[in-house]
Formats: C-alpha cells, sequence, structure tokens
C-alpha cells in the first residue's frame, strides 16, 4: 500500500472539470498539499494507507471557492452606510470613515475577520483590493490562506501612500520582493477606477504591469453615473480611454463591468479581458445588472466575487453564486442561461482561470493543488438530493460547509476553525465597532 497524508471519502465529488460530471462514492488521496489521486472508494482503501481518514457519507467535496473581488478590510464597515446608491455610499459614508481610521492595525484585524468568514463558507483564495496590501497578504499568509493581493493606485494621498510615484514603487515592492515566490500569495494592480488615475499614470502602470506579467484589477463601469461623468471629463468612456492607453489585454479584472455595449464586449472578448462578476453587491447599491450570458456568449471570461461586507453584506460565495445564476435567467428571459454547472465554474475554476491560477486551483484533479472543501447535503433545505450540482447552487447555505483544505492543510474541521482564534477576532471586531460609532454617531452597544 502507498502512503499519503489524507484520504477524503464523501458520497459525492464534483470536480468541476469536466462540467456536469459527478462521482460517486470516490475517494481523493492528497499528499504534501496536493491531490494525487481520484478513484473509487473501495480502489483507494486497498491501494492507500493515509495518515488520516476522513469520511464524510452526506457531503459533497468539491474545489473551494474563489472570490475574485473583495476589499477584506472592510468587514469592520459592515452595515455602516446602508440604503445609498454606490457614489453617495462613498462620499457620505465609506470614504469619510476610511480616512479616520484605515491604518495597518485596522486593516490586520478586518482582514482577519473577512478569512474566518470566508473559510466558514468554502472560500479558498481572495483577490483583494485595499489599503496596506503588505498587511493584507501578511494576515493571509499567517492564516495558510491562499490570496491575490491588489495594490491600490491613486493619485491622491493616504494612509499608505502619499502620490503615485510611491504606490507604484510601494507595489513594485510587494511584487518583486516579499512575495514573488510565495506557495499562496501572488499579487496584482489595483487601481481604483479610470477617475483615479491620469493618462500619464495609466501609462506607467501599464509599462511595470507588462513587465512584471501580472493582473490589473479595477473597478469599470458598475454604474451609469461613471460613464456619464467619464465622458464629461474626458470625452470617452472608461472602458475606451482603457483601451487607447494599452490597458484592454488578458491582464485585465474588470471589476463589476455593469453597463458595457456589445462593441465593449466584443473587444473584451477579442483581447482576453475578465469580468469580476459581483451580483449582490450590484444589486444592493442599485448599479445595474451585468450581462453575463452576453459575455460568455461572446466568449468573454466571467468569474464572481462579492465585494466588500460593506456594500454585499457578506462574504459567501454560495449566496453569490446563487444570485448570479438567477439574474443571468432573469435578464435573459431563459431558464437555462446559466446553469447549476455553470453557476458553480463560475465560483471556482473561471474564478482561478481570472487570476492565471487555473493550473494550480479551481477543479479537482490530480496534480493540483489541494484546495477542497465539503458541504453537508443532509440537512433539510437540501433533502432530497436528485442532483448535488443543483442541490449546491440553488439550495445549500455556507453553514453546511463543513471542512476546508488550502494546500493540503485542514482549516476547518467539522464546521470549526482549527488556525484562528474566533474569540479574539470577534472582540477586536467589537472594539472596532465602538471606536468607529463614536465618528458616525451610532450608539454604543
Amino acid at each position: 500500500m502507498k502512503h499519503c497524508d489524507t484520504l477524503i471519502a464523501p458520497r459525492w465529488c464534483v470536480p468541476v472539470q469536466p462540467a456536469g460530471r459527478v462521482l460517486e462514492e470516490h475517494a481523493v488521496a492528497l499528499d504534501d498539499g496536493r491531490i494525487i489521486d481520484i478513484l473509487p472508494r473501495a480502489d483507494a482503501l486497498q491501494k492507500y494507507q493515509p495518515s488520516v481518514t476522513v469520511e464524510r457519507p452526506d457531503h459533497a467535496l468539491l474545489p473551494g471557492f474563489v472570490n475574485t473581488h473583495t476589499h477584506a478590510a472592510m468587514t469592520l464597515l459592515r452595515g455602516i452606510s446602508d440604503d445609498l446608491p454606490l457614489q453617495r455610499w462613498l462620499t457620505e459614508g465609506i470614504w469619510p470613515v476610511e480616512k479616520r481610521w484605515v491604518s495597518a492595525e485596522m486593516v490586520r484585524d478586518g482582514t482577519e475577520l473577512a478569512i474566518a468568514e470566508m473559510l466558514r463558507g468554502g472560500t479558498t483564495c481572495f483577490c483583494d483590493q485595499y489599503f496596506f496590501p503588505e498587511v493584507v497578504a501578511a494576515t493571509a499568509n499567517d492564516a495558510h490562506m491562499r490570496a491575490n493581493i491588489g495594490t491600490p493606485i491613486i493619485e491622491f494621498p493616504t494612509a499608505w501612500a502619499n502620490n503615485v510615484s510611491e504606490y507604484l514603487s510601494k507595489a513594485s515592492d510587494l511584487v518583486h520582493d516579499r512575495f514573488a515566490d510565495h506557495p499562496l500569495i501572488s499579487t496584482s494592480f489595483a487601481p481604483h477606477s479610470s477617475a483615479a488615475l491620469t493618462d500619464d499614470s495609466f501609462r506607467d502602470l501599464r509599462v511595470i504591469a507588462d513587465q512584471l506579467d501580472i493582473r490589473v484589477q479595477i473597478h469599470l463601469h458598475e454604474t451609469l453615473g461613471e460613464i456619464e461623468r467619464a465622458v464629461a471629463e474626458t470625452g470617452k468612456r472608461p472602458f475606451a480611454r482603457l483601451a487607447d492607453l494599452g490597458l484592454v489585454n488578458r491582464s485585465l479584472i474588470a471589476v463589476h463591468a455593469v453597463h458595457m455595449n456589445d462593441e465593449e464586449i466584443a473587444l473584451m472578448a477579442d483581447r482576453g479581458v475578465s469580468v469580476a462578476h459581483c451580483p449582490k453587491s450590484n444589486l444592493k447599491l442599485a448599479s445595474g445588472i451585468a450581462p453575463v450570458t452576453s459575455y460568455r456568449d461572446a466568449g468573454v471570461h466571467v468569474a464572481i466575487g462579492t465585494d466588500s461586507a460593506a456594500s454585499n453584506n457578506s462574504l459567501d460565495m454560495l449566496s453569490e453564486i446563487q444570485t448570479a445564476a438567477l439574474l443571468a435567467r432573469a435578464r435573459s428571459n431563459s431558464a437555462d442561461a446559466l446553469t447549476a454547472a455553470d453557476a458553480l465554474r463560475l465560483g471556482t475554476l473561471d474564478g482561478a482561470a481570472a487570476l492565471g491560477l487555473e493550473n494550480e486551483i479551481g477543479s479537482i484533479e490530480t496534480g493540483k493543488a489541494a484546495d477542497l472543501i465539503s458541504i453537508d447535503l443532509a440537512q433539510i433545505n437540501t433533502q432530497p438530493v436528485y442532483d448535488p450540482i443543483s442541490a449546491i447552487a440553488f439550495a445549500a447555505r455556507a453553514d453546511q460547509v463543513r471542512d476546508v483544505w488550502i494546500a493540503g492543510r485542514h482549516l476547518l474541521e467539522n464546521g470549526e476553525l482549527t488556525h484562528m482564534n474566533v474569540a479574539r477576532i470577534l472582540a477586536r471586531s467589537h472594539e472596532w465597532r465602538n471606536r468607529i460609532a463614536t465618528q458616525t454617531g451610532r450608539p454604543n452597544e
């Protein structure tokens, strides 16, 4: 018999690739952080002598969710400025609080709270965009969480940097020196929006991004107001301006991309642009509904993100996957516009591909990293199970995620976080609530 670190034996294995496939009574063998075998359970028990066997007779095993757009530290701002459209939400609610409170300490505590929430909901990789990205990266590393860390690039000074030159310098240092060869942490540039940079700054960014061959993520065409303001100020729609500046290419992740016309969609497909679709945030802020079926029909790569807990107000990828599937059907008037298998893929393998990680994560295949989750389908709301993919995509809740492995490490076991101090995380969250409430006028508990 061969040794392996872990043998997982679920009722169903949903590998995601190929689409729609379900393996019953199979086992997945893990060793040294990677998937080394997928085979019938009976054969696995004959072939392997594992250090640990995890039996999950009522569970589905699937790849972990990939959240392609977050502002993790903003969990500490959850619910602070609800019931406002995007521009007022930012200018009247979020930005004044951030100006007063954003610090390395706040980012550390907020990111830790976010990671705990994401792990509890089955997210094994997130793509972030916030200040003090080196703190986000260090926090993810401490939690053994896989992450793509976006470094902010804007014209105006913040607590993290004073000008574009300093933003770019700090970002390049993060990419080159701190996390260049890290097994779990990758990086990207994260200009906030087209309005955040001048043409010259975008050109400088493009040169560095091309040299380093890393992703550029940007909020783009999120609202009609954003587009109208851009046309008034520059004479161009934001996407057209980025195209003219050489930024529309396979490295671009267009976050939200709610309001794109047919010509823009065709160019996105031709240039290999990815979309980070955040349906619940777009709904909550009344930004609109992205044309996901049009993107997919044209060949545009679409993945799913939650956006921040301040605008969603959760980091629940299962809920996001379910919402994306329903919205696509409603917008296209077609009940099969985004099938259960399609929606699940958007939250796993397609998310990995958007980040350039499709050869490492996003599906259950031999040789890939063991980023896996198990979902308990024996609960009332998912019974009876005729199709586990349908049960996951349309009925399962985040609290049914019972196990999470990242690179083979068991980070959530039977619903309990194994490597994070939940009591301390909650205590720090409460402390921040009381601090911030003083500024916002909310009464203390």
